[in-house]
């Protein structure tokens, strides 16, 4: 596949890194001189200084030939352009499929003028919003460093850390499954340091390895129990960061059920650097305590109350004072700390020394990216921190291989494990398990296996 880049960024290079490391013919399209420089000498793709707006730049980059367009630069309005552009001078209007990320809800909310669509963008992304719902997502299951949700939330895939006293170090996964026969799991996949263990029943479970369990929603916290956890609720939150995704976060989590004192669902603050924008915010958030001050003023933040906070959320722009905040949290003894990190050489040392978990728009996007790129029969497609490794949702494909008899006589490839099977109901896959067509699968697969899982699952 020809891939075209436009946007250089933080997002915009993991893309690319992403696309080549699949070995597609990418190029990557920014303004900024020392941007392209970078991609050039660390990346296996073109890199052209221009902009993506620009008909002779778009030229340059073969935009006849190419099969997508990703615009993920900054500003709405260019990515809004360059799409639309690829679509003008495509050699067809459906020849080239255009992903924007756009950030304004002026073009997303339902109240909208003008549709994305009427643009003719054929994907949008928005990566503020992703981010904040997986921020959300981990803030309501108070053990987990990861969640991602599949078949409609009836199925979730959730990372949980081991910690230094739990039972279960040094137990294999045939016996941690035998311990929990009486729940329905599956262990996905497990990071240890910066290596991603594929699951085996004679794989053993390390102190800090973080376990990622494939489980029915409904049994999240036994789940979690059995690995040592405790499932319980998280009732207020400190946001570092008037950020879009931090007041995304905030909003989200102030949502009211009731009335008086306990009216909502979480009791939240927000701390923001710059007056004006703390004004704005607490006139837009209801039910949110906006604290103008700074993030990174531990001081500051202990007298507003920090270490009686069950979690706090950094996600200034400031990675490194993300970071920093969070474990000072932690040391003050708030339960769960979540931070918005983009190098990716930092989550594994970051969650070493106590970091609970991180969000990355630079994840969200990709992993929106990976959804458009996969075949028909693939609903979705997870990538969480620290796995080396996609979890897909698909679609049984009539007359598929992966339809042919039980999975213990398919031969799977290594580096491919089936986790769940989803119809009428919810059943954890086994070596008896039999996929019928037209059901949904969650399955594992190392980058090297992806398109052997595809090819399971498509017919004849």
């Amino acid at each position: 596949m020809r891939a075209i880049i436009v946007g250089a960024g933080d997002v915009g290079y993991d893309v690319a890194r992403m696309l080549s490391l699949q070995r597609h013919d990418v190029t990557v399209i920014d303004t900024n001189a020392e941007r392209v420089a970078n991609v050039r000498e660390t990346l296996d793709v073109l890199a052209i200084e221009g902009s993506g707006t620009s008909v002779a730049t778009l030229h340059e980059a073969r935009i006849l030939d190419a099969d997508l367009l990703v615009a993920v630069t900054d500003v709405d309005e260019v990515n809004i352009i360059a799409s639309m552009m690829a679509e003008r001078v495509g050699k067809s209007p459906d020849a080239t499929v255009t992903i924007a990320r756009v950030r304004s809800g002026e073009f997303t909310g339902d109240d909208a003028v003008m549709k994305l669509a009427d643009f003719g963008i054929d994907h949008i992304i928005h990566p503020e919003q992703s981010t904040a719902n997986e921020v959300i997502s981990l803030l309501r299951r108070a053990s987990a460093t990861d969640v991602v949700d599949f078949c409609g939330d009836r199925v979730q895939l959730v990372g949980l850390r081991v910690d230094p006293e739990s039972q279960v170090i040094g137990m294999t996964l045939a016996q941690l499954a035998q311990v929990g026969s009486h729940l329905a799991f599956r262990v996905m996949g497990i990071a240890r340091g910066v290596r991603t263990i594929v699951p085996s029943g004679k794989a053993t479970i390390q102190r800090n390895d973080q376990v990622f369990v494939l489980v029915p929603s409904g049994q999240v916290g036994q789940v979690a129990h059995l690995l040592g956890k405790e499932a319980g609720k998280l009732r207020s939150a400190m946001i570092l960061g008037g950020t879009n995704v931090g007041a995304r976060v905030a909003a989200g989590l102030a949502v009211r059920t009731g009335r008086g004192r306990d009216a909502f669902e979480m009791q939240v603050k927000l701390v923001e650097s710059s007056r004006s924008r703390a004004e704005a915010l607490a006139e837009k958030l209801e039910g949110v305590l906006v604290l103008h001050g700074d993030p990174a003023d531990i001081d500051f933040l202990a007298r507003e109350g920090l270490a009686e906070t069950d979690a706090v959320v950094a996600v200034t722009a400031d990675e490194e004072s993300n970071l920093v905040s969070c474990l000072m949290a932690k040391h003050l003894g708030v339960k769960k700390t979540v931070a918005l990190l983009s190098k990716s050489s930092y989550i594994p040392v970051a969650q070493t020394i106590g970091l609970d978990a991180a969000v990355s728009q630079k994840l969200a996007v990709s992993r929106e990216v990976l959804r458009f790129l996969r075949g028909a029969h693939v609903r979705s497609v997870a990538t969480v921190q620290g796995l080396d490794a996609e979890i897909l949702e698909l679609v049984a494909d009539p007359g598929s291989r992966i339809t042919r008899g039980p999975l213990m006589t398919l031969k799977l490839p290594s580096g491919v494990l089936v986790g769940a099977v989803v119809g009428d109901r919810v059943e954890i896959a086994t070596g008896q398990t039999v996929v019928q067509p037209g059901t949904r699968v969650i399955v594992f697969a190392t980058p090297e296996r992806v398109g052997d899982v595809e090819a399971l699952f498509a017919g004849r």
